[in-house]
């Protein structure tokens, strides 16, 4: 399930950009320690850091409110009816908005491992958090799911406070000192999921090279063994008038004892290089136009919709014959 190392994969720096209010984020480190530049020991299959000792700064956060220690490193809350009830009219307003959501069948579906569970996606567009939530609700039940966000939107949709969503200010080291805490309170729990999208900014689905922020690369040294499973994510036109969601699970990773003293600046590499590979199998899926290829969670709307729509399966009745709305079907 695990590589026996960690090819690095090249990425590229991305300007900041503002996000909606409902964008799942990760955090922004303001500094990069000193070791993040250290040479690489090469191999001859890869290039690999050297174990790095101990660093004074390491893991420091800096906090200069009084109590927001206590505040950020407790557990978000969730309220088990209201996520029920927005899953329902999740469900609802997907099947409106579009014509299925389907899973690849190649996916490596995500199964709850004794370690603690990290999920990574891509962040293509507006709709990636309900898309999560379902994805969520499918694989994982039982699993308590938190997503980060920021804190100023978290602010004005305050009701994502009780969806286990928690604010982090971007673009601070008080704001990396939140999200860190957190994270750690989160994935102390077996029943716990930590859900990002370290792209932290929206990106087309076939950007590459994939880009991370620094926040996904410090989690196995500060929280410990961990596994991660990528997960990209599509919204493409077919056959019919609306668009279909496409989604594949990438193979899991679990990070050992050695491994977590490897820099962050390498994990996050790493991270963004496994994504990159996730999203090119589901591109190559999403060209086939191959819907047997996949498991469709949630069908929506087809055909044209509307009186015309009407009219045709009256006129298939009078007939006899049966309605087809889908004009993929013809």
């Amino acid at each position: 399930m695990k590589t026996e190392s960690l090819p690095l994969t090249q990425t590229a720096s991305s300007p900041n950009e503002e996000t909606e209010a409902q964008r799942i984020v990760t955090i922004d480190f303001a500094s990069r320690s000193a070791a993040a530049d250290r040479p690489l020991a090469v191999t001859r299959d890869t290039a690999l850091p050297r174990p790095i000792g101990p660093d004074r700064d390491a893991g420091k956060l800096l906090d200069h409110k009084p109590g927001s220690h206590e505040r950020a490193g407790t557990l978000p809350i969730i309220s088990q009816p209201l996520l029920r009830l927005f899953a329902w009219y999740t469900r609802r307003y997907l099947r409106r908005h579009f014509h299925s959501l389907r899973v690849s069948r190649a996916s490596a579906l995500p199964v709850k491992p004794d370690q603690p569970l990290v999920i990574y996606s891509n962040h293509a567009s507006w709709w990636d958090p309900l898309v999560a939530l379902l994805l969520a609700k499918e694989f994982l039940p039982g699993q308590n799911v938190f997503v980060p966000i920021d804190a100023v939107a978290l602010e004005r949709y305050g009701f994502f406070k009780r969806l286990g969503a928690f604010g982090v200010e971007q673009g601070t080291r008080r704001g990396a000192g939140q999200f860190l805490r957190r994270a750690r309170t989160i994935l102390q729990q077996p029943e716990n999921t930590l859900w990002l999208t370290p792209q932290s900014r929206f990106a087309d689905a076939r950007e590459r090279p994939v880009s991370f922020k620094a926040g996904i690369g410090h989690l196995p040294k500060q929280v410990g063994q961990l596994c991660f499973v990528p997960v990209a994510i599509e919204y493409v036109f077919w056959e019919e008038r609306l668009p279909e969601i496409l989604v594949r699970f990438g193979e899991p990773y679990e990070t050992n004892t050695e491994e977590t003293q490897l820099e962050p600046q390498v994990w996050t590499e790493f991270f963004a290089g496994r994504l990159a590979d996730t999203q090119n199998a589901l591109a190559a899926e999403a060209r086939h136009r191959q819907p047997e290829k996949f498991r469709c969670l949630l069908h929506g709307n087809s055909g044209v919709g509307g009186i015309y729509d009407r009219w045709r399966a009256a006129k298939a009745k009078w007939r006899g014959q049966s309605f087809q709305p889908q004009h993929g079907k013809l």
